[in-house]
């Protein structure tokens, strides 16, 4: 029987396995979790011929380097980055063939922070609540890689793209997200409000998988104390005390006490995903719709 399975030769600065999460679970404190930047994920997978729901490996700026166990399709998406093949430059956004035993370096990355790596058949670690992700904040899923995991790989139902590349989104030179107003904007000033949705901040190099976290002109409460733990969902801009705002990720707690003052579109979050530290960031208010 072919030995369907992945190295992991480096594992890189923060690997994970993702898919498109669990979510339904959110009233058991289990957060959606699954890729940051899902159409690049999606992609990736169709470029080897998933489905666009089969897991794929998420790095995290200095990319990662795994070595098949038996041939494989892969590629290479997201925030671009050097690939190499046994030392030699090959495609990036676009399907490789890789014999087994060669080995796969995904360097760092070039613009933006995330790149996805699909292999045919996907990784088939065990799912766990009906998903494969790694989810940093529950603890749900497999760990993150650490040099010489071995990944078990599922079988290709699928034939590659036949693309030589595939063009994909650049990581944003500056961040504009679109912020529905609410629900908890009464908790501050009016200023507060119209500095929120007029200044200019940056993205934190404390942001992580669970929240997008700002520096900037800090948001003045008009109530003083803190909420009863209520519900969070995705895109969620929560001010902590320090009033300098958290855009909530994939990995975000599902209750929290802190008032949320906007609520960021989806669409916007997988530009949020690739965006490095210093990026200028606009909370834009649009209307509900």
């Amino acid at each position: 029987m072919t030995d369907r399975a992945l190295v992991v030769v480096r594992a890189g600065a923060l690997t994970t396995v993702q898919d498109e999460g669990r979510p339904g679970h959110a009233h058991l404190g289990v957060p959606r979790s699954g890729a940051l930047d899902a159409p690049a994920a999606a992609l990736v997978n169709r470029l080897v011929g998933n489905p666009s729901g089969a897991a794929v490996l998420e790095t995290t700026l200095s990319g990662c380097a795994v070595r098949p166990r038996s041939a494989v399709t892969v590629a290479v998406g997201g925030a671009p980055c050097p690939v190499t093949l046994d030392g030699r430059p090959v495609a990036w956004g676009a399907p490789v063939r890789v014999p087994p035993g060669a080995l796969l370096d995904v360097g760092p990355a070039a613009s933006g922070v995330r790149s996805y790596v699909a292999v045919s058949g996907g990784v088939a670690v065990e799912p766990v609540l009906g998903s494969r992700s790694t989810d940093l904040l529950s603890g749900l899923g497999p760990a993150p890689l650490t040099d010489g995991m071995v990944l078990p790989l599922g079988q290709p139902i699928g034939r590659h793209a036949r693309v030589d590349v595939a063009p994909q989104p650049r990581a944003p030179a500056a961040l504009v997200l679109r912020v529905t107003i609410g629900p908890r904007e009464d908790w501050f000033t009016r200023a507060a409000v119209r500095v929120f949705t007029s200044g200019t901040y940056r993205v934190s190099s404390a942001s992580n998988r669970i929240g997008l976290r700002t520096e900037g002109p800090a948001l003045e409460r008009a109530l003083p104390g803190e909420l009863p733990s209520e519900g969070m969902v995705l895109g969620a801009v929560q001010v902590p005390p320090d009033g300098r705002p958290v855009v909530f990720l994939a990995d975000h707690p599902t209750t929290g006490g802190y008032p949320v003052i906007g609520v960021v579109r989806a669409a916007d979050l997988p530009a949020a995903a690739q965006a490095v530290p210093g990026t200028p960031v606009r909370f834009v208010a649009v209307r509900r719709r």
